[in-house]
């Protein structure tokens, strides 16, 4: 292995350090016995058939996977696009002010990137998409992260870094013009609301008349400011001293959470609805995008991503020991009809839109280029947060999809089916399952479902749509058999439930944090004040103007008569993989404008994917005539019943709630049209400007001029040991400063 140490300034240690492995006969035989592991459970994935399959399986075919896209793939994009400089500094080098921007250590970093990305998606789609079967959405998940999902955050992420952490639509407005950077920033802003609004949606399902479950994810925010005030101020620097306080604490709240719940007096007090929950989670995401990274954000997302990577790990490691077989088909008769109980739609293109995250999400791109890109301490740190984080996130989308076939067939549909068709009982959740799903081989009785529920210390588990309760019983079914027996079920549901609202948390809170940046952006155009990061002032405006928008959308998702998770998560899907299309657009162009013109299938190839799934799914929903799949087609439907005088049209009982889908519908179906036209004009602006830099030959870019940087950093998690060396140099040479100014005060 040869190795460079790289310096900017000859009084300074060095920068960073640059090192060439070698191929060695070891190094050759592990990677084929990877590359062999992963195949053989792609093997039994997706041939084998007859007994029932080991989820083991899923496991090794992930994770083999995860690891030749990482070292080879990502690899290969570094090499031939990005090219990180190690003498550059980052944008939050050079903008430090301990707010927005600030250089913020690897492991830190990669902790509040994969937190901030990973929220309902990767946990409610594939839960959603497991009634197709278990065999299309595992390989989605794992294929088109390593082609689409992982490529557009790894260069988004890095593009961003090289413009001073501009935002997507600063980059659109760079690279596609004035017009399309304000086409850009309004479509990012309008789907923003609808993706902070569905996760809401997720949690408070999860959370609604759940005082255990309420008590326990309050407690992480006071956990979180402990941690964020005992790493600035009381120990600096010491990460997993604070994340063992953190997690002890996280336990703990779980724990006093059962005594809460069996306390006659606080189980009352935290006993809240749907709407009352709505509130506060509106409230929570002002106070939270607009007090300092630092206070809460950072840590509780690092304090979450010790909880998201130990309980994914520790699921992986029950799996193993336990060895659930799979118990959903591998295709079943929902991928091919539009009679799904958890959402209507075959499996082109609606599996594609259903499982986002985990996949392929362009909210991410909105991390990538918002907050993540203000916090790299180093270019060489891109390809372990964006692309790495990435296929962490499609780790937890395929545990999630796990729990979700090794669940009883009964329990999954009657957990899954919106309350107007199971009525919202164990016995109407049977009479459905049986005489009304169109699926054989499926039995389940209100006993059963009313044992389910007991078991894991819930009034009832039918109909608790969003995906969350489903994973929650998944892994209370799978941990209970490893640790603690059958007596430890409700500890483990309430464990889970907590693991998954910490998920959705942190992304609201980053998400609502980045349409701020992007409202203020957007505003910036005609009042320039706007883009100043110091005016508190029109941070508070335009946060309040991102709450308000997505908490309206809020509150009709948790009061739809429908069932706001199985009418709005299609919206969702559909809005999150638009904002792909348009990640991957400025991307491309980009890398055309760039000189690179021969990889631009790189972020090509997952764009021209894209835009099939969507176009195809918003041309469905938009122009289909069957009213259980069109927003238009049922909007018409239900308000010609009400201008012939009924109150009742199939599951939609009452005046009231037939007003409220014609006005849902409405709304759904509209923002279905905007979507889909912005989109469009976007992706033929970039494809213009590509045509332009191909025929006239100009290498332009819009980045930054490099500036020498004057920190070191690590590439990887775990440095190696050149690096450990040079931060022993850096270590002496700042305890060397201090005595020096100790001693001239």
């Amino acid at each position: 292995m040869s190795v460079e140490y790289v310096k900017t300034d000859e009084a300074l240690p060095p920068v960073a350090v640059e090192e060439k492995a070698r191929w060695t006969p070891g190094k050759i035989v592990l990677w084929v016995a990877i590359a062999l592991i992963a195949g053989l459970g792609w093997t039994m994935i997706a041939i084998v058939r007859g007994e029932q399959l080991s989820a083991s399986w899923f496991v090794a075919a992930a994770v083999g996977s995860y690891l030749i896209a990482f070292r080879f793939y990502a690899k290969f994009i570094e090499w031939k696009v990005c090219r990180p400089d190690p003498k550059r500094a980052t944008p939050a080098e050079l903008n430090d002010n301990g707010r927005d921007f600030t250089p913020t250590d690897r492991r830190v970093l990669f902790g509040h990137h994969f937190a901030a990305i990973s929220g309902a998606g990767p946990l409610v789609g594939p839960i959603l998409a497991a009634q197709m079967g278990y065999l299309p959405g595992t390989l989605w998940i794992v294929l088109g992260v390593i082609v689409a999902g992982a490529v557009q955050d790894y260069m988004v992420l890095y593009f961003s870094t090289r413009r001073n952490g501009r935002s997507l639509g600063q980059m659109a407005r760079d690279e596609l013009g004035n017009v399309g950077g304000i086409i850009t920033s309004i479509g990012i802003i309008l789907i923003m609301t609808i993706l902070i609004a569905v996760l809401g949606v997720v949690i408070i399902n999860a959370l609604a008349e759940s005082p255990w479950g309420v008590f326990s994810i309050a407690m992480t925010i006071p956990i979180a400011f402990l941690m964020g005030f005992y790493m600035r101020y009381l120990r600096p620097g010491a990460i997993v001293e604070t994340s063992v306080i953190g997690i002890t604490l996280l336990i703990l709240a779980i724990v006093v959470g059962g005594w809460v719940h069996n306390d006659p007096v606080w189980s009352e007090v935290l006993h809240l609805s749907k709407v009352q929950l709505a509130w506060g989670l509106m409230i929570y995401g002002f106070i939270a995008a607009v007090l300092p990274v630092w206070m809460l954000l950072a840590p509780r997302d690092y304090l979450s991503t010790f909880m998201k990577i130990g309980t994914i790990g520790l699921l992986a490691v029950g799996i193993i020991l336990v060895n659930p077989k799979v118990q959903m088909p591998a295709v079943t008769p929902f991928a091919s009809n539009d009679q799904g109980p958890a959402f209507a739609g075959t499996l082109f293109p609606f599996l594609f839109i259903t499982i986002a995250c985990g996949a392929l999400s362009g909210f991410h791109a909105l991390i990538s280029s918002g907050t993540t890109p203000k916090l790299l301490e180093k270019e060489s740190q891109a390809r372990l947060i964006g692309y790495g984080g990435m296929l962490m996130e499609s780790f937890v989308a395929i545990m999630a999809l796990v729990a979700a076939v090794s669940l009883d067939k009964g329990i999954y549909f009657a957990m899954n089916a919106a309350e107007p068709l199971t009525g919202g009982t164990p016995q109407g959740a049977a009479d459905f399952i049986t005489n009304k799903l169109g699926m054989p081989g499926i039995d389940v009785t209100p006993e059963a479902l009313e044992q389910a529920a007991h078991d894991v210390g819930e009034a009832s588990i039918v109909s608790r749509t969003g995906g969350a309760p489903t994973l929650a019983m998944g892994m209370a079914h799978i941990l209970h058999s490893v640790f603690g027996g059958p007596a430890w079920m409700s500890f483990w549901y309430h464990f889970a439930v907590m693991f998954e609202a910490l998920f959705i948390l942190t992304t609201i809170d980053a998400g609502t944090r980045v349409a701020r940046f992007m409202l203020s952006d957007l505003l910036g155009n005609f009042m320039p004040k706007f883009r100043d990061p110091s005016w508190n002032l029109g941070a508070w405006l335009t946060t309040l103007v991102m709450v308000a928008g997505w908490g309206s959308i809020l509150v009709i998702g948790v009061t739809d008569p429908l069932g706001g998770i199985n009418t709005l998560f299609p919206l969702f899907g559909i809005s999150n993989q638009l904002l792909a299309a348009v990640a991957l657009s400025v991307v491309l162009a980009i890398v055309v404008k760039s000189g690179y013109a021969k990889y631009a299938w790189i972020p090509g190839v997952p764009l021209a994917w894209d835009l099939a799934v969507t176009m195809t799914a918003s041309a469905q929903k938009i122009f289909s005539p069957n009213p259980k799949l069109g927003y238009w087609a049922q909007h018409f439907a239900v308000r010609e019943k009400l201008a012939a005088g009924e109150t009742s049209m199939g599951n939609i009982q009452g005046e009231e709630a037939m007003r409220a889908v014609v006005r849902n519908t409405f709304i759904q179906g509209t923002l279905s049209v905007v979507f889909a036209v912005l989109v469009l004009m976007v992706v033929l602006m970039a494809l213009y400007q590509c045509f332009k830099a191909v025929t006239t030959g100009k290498v332009t870019t819009s980045e930054e001029p490099a500036v020498p940087t004057k920190i070191f950093a690590p590439k990887g998690l775990i440095p190696t040991k050149a690096e450990r060396e040079v931060q022993a140099q850096w270590d002496a040479f700042q305890k060397e400063q201090t005595q020096k100014v100790e001693a001239h005060e």
